[in-house]
């Protein structure tokens, strides 16, 4: 949609810290859309979730919830579709399996099964029952937010780094009070493949936005900054999702509904520090499993070895 179809926020307002935590409540709700079908992956997905997908050891899933986990949120709410109950039967207990682990005396396998969630967790399961776009996914968990602030994480997107992004969101959030969304550069081409801002930079890393736009061509991309699968939204969000109607596809843009929150409210762009894998991709899903396994405990070493000894060859 045409950046210019929305009116846009004056872009000589400056950010406002919040002065007053009286109103503001604390981040422990985080949605997952895992409806997704995951086509580019066939035949691997044809039966199994693509959030399933494993890098190393872990499915991706369980990273965005680790992530989540990391910025302190307690209650994660999965929108799900037909053939995810995979994604369900992860997150619950094994007790089969955990029996036979202990009965084993395997201890450091048994923690890590009993490990996938953590203590003081919950994990909440929905049906989206029409593909209609991730905006929809969204507004398919708002009775389960109510009027509370709330994370949306998107499996796909693998963002590797000290402190999660996610944490480093949240803390953005508590100060100024604000939703917020995750941005990184983008280059050449590819900036047509996501949604980008428009906005004035207040900080390092930090923008305040007046403008975004999903997918546009090359030529009418308002900058570089493109928009990754990481947001905190304040509730009225889902006001502005009722609201809209279907776009290309007949699919409701989560990018359409921030442009209009950002009119009622300020909304930041962040660009977090950290390596981002889209995992949306084969190549993407790849690299972060040579690059994660490099650091793995168990198989770092072995890999190296073999990426210089073996595979550096057979490129010759």
């Amino acid at each position: 949609r045409d950046l210019h179809s929305f009116p846009t926020r004056r872009s000589s307002d400056l950010l406002q810290v919040m002065t007053s935590s009286t109103n503001h409540k604390i981040l422990r709700k985080a949605i997952f859309p895992v409806a997704g079908l995951g086509s580019r992956f066939l035949p691997a997905t044809k039966a199994s979730p693509k959030e399933m997908m494993p890098v190393v050891d872990k499915p991706l899933i369980q990273y965005a919830v680790e992530e989540a986990v990391s910025a302190g949120i307690t209650e994660m709410i999965f929108v799900t579709g037909r053939a995810k109950r995979a994604i369900a039967d992860h997150f619950d207990k094994a007790y089969e399996l955990e029996h036979q682990l202990e009965k084993s005396g395997k201890r450091e396998l048994l923690e890590i099964a009993q490990g996938v969630v953590p203590k003081g967790v919950s994990c909440t399961y929905i049906r989206q029952t029409e593909a209609l776009g991730l905006g929809h996914a969204v507004l398919t968990a708002a009775h389960l937010i109510g009027d509370e602030p709330f994370a949306v994480l998107l499996a796909d997107d693998l963002i590797h780094c000290e402190v999660s992004a996610l944490k480093q969101m949240a803390e953005q959030h508590n100060f100024y009070g604000s939703s917020v969304v995750a941005v990184q550069q983008v280059s050449g081409a590819a900036i047509s493949a996501y949604g980008v801002i428009s906005g004035v930079q207040q900080g390092d890393r930090l923008y305040l936005l007046d403008g975004i736009v999903e997918k546009p061509k090359v030529k009418d991309a308002p900058s570089d900054m493109g928009v990754t699968g990481r947001y905190i939204f304040s509730p009225q969000i889902f006001e502005h999702l009722r609201a809209l109607k279907p776009g290309a596809g007949g699919e409701y843009q989560l990018t359409d509904a921030i442009q209009m929150l950002l009119m009622q409210e300020q909304v930041i762009a962040y660009e977090f520090h950290g390596t981002r894998y889209d995992c949306g991709s084969k190549l993407g899903l790849l690299r972060a499993n040579i690059e994660l396994g490099l650091e793995h405990p168990e198989i770092g070493n072995e890999l190296r070895v073999f990426l210089k000894n073996e595979l550096f060859q057979k490129l010759q």
